[in-house]
């Protein structure tokens, strides 16, 4: 085997050892974009089950000790928002107002 001959095969060799990496990577990629997907899928599924867990617990349809100070936390965020939404609202009739009183008769 000539000198050209050992070069073109050891060509094909890396060509097809770069088509397989390529090959390789792609299945890796899609496996990893599956990945990706299904965890945001079960992060979403806890999600709702936690919503529905509330709900019952607040229902009464379901009591467990464990729930209590999950429950009692979520009302206490809920609180917090509702008065941070109603300081906002607060502020900006506030703003509305001295604006008007600030402006010039027309």
């Amino acid at each position: 085997m000539g000198f050209l001959d050992k070069a073109k095969s050891a060509a094909e060799q890396a060509a097809q050892k770069a088509k397989e990496g390529a090959e390789f990577a792609a299945q890796k990629t899609k496996e990893t974009a599956e990945d990706v997907q299904t965890k945001r899928e079960l992060g979403k599924t806890f999600d709702e089950l936690g919503h529905k867990a509330f709900e019952l617990v607040e229902s009464g349809a379901i009591t467990h000790g464990d729930l209590t100070p999950l429950v009692d936390k979520v009302k206490e965020l809920q609180a917090k928002l509702e008065a941070e939404a109603a300081e906002a609202e607060a502020a900006e009739t506030e703003a509305a107002e001295t604006e008007e009183v600030g402006a010039p008769a027309a």
